[in-house]
């Protein structure tokens, strides 16, 4: 499985406040369209994000379940984005580096459509996502750094 890495200067908290932050999910996933509840217990194992995908008038509302987490290091996600293409498993490390943050992110279909697709294929079209959503990731977690940051 393929794993998309970012460096950041922002730090682990800095990273994981956005993570943590459950109405952020749109901003930074790819896909992800907009928030319509965020578990009160977010980001525990069993809090849920509930969300929808695509774009109006083709908007199909699921959710997405925190399967793992270690504060501030690491999340294991099961994002629906059912029925067109199924389950997927997520997983995102945290990993201090250099003042900043080494940001990791594996994903796979787990169900659904989406694992009838040659894994080849399949994981290059997850590649470019996830190289988009840890860009917008970063960018969040850098804007939080402070006055004037871009």
């Amino acid at each position: 499985m393929h794993t998309e890495q970012r460096r950041t200067t922002a730090t682990p908290d800095q990273v994981w406040a956005v993570l943590a932050d459950g109405w952020t999910y749109p901003c930074w996933v790819v896909g992800a369209s907009r928030m319509r509840a965020v578990s009160a217990d977010w980001p525990a194992v069993g809090a849920r994000l509930h969300h929808s995908v695509g774009s109006w008038p083709a908007l199909l509302d699921d959710e997405t379940e925190v399967r793992e987490c270690e504060v501030g290091r690491r999340i294991v996600l099961l994002a629906k984005a059912r029925p067109v293409m199924g389950v997927a498993t997520v997983e995102i490390t945290l990993e201090p580096q250099d003042g900043g943050t080494l940001i990791s992110m594996r994903e796979d279909a787990s169900q659904g459509p989406g694992r009838f697709v040659p894994r080849p294929v399949r994981q290059a079209g997850i590649a470019r996502r996830n190289h988009e959503a840890l860009l917008r990731l970063t960018l969040l977690a850098e804007r939080r750094t402070g006055p004037g940051r871009h």
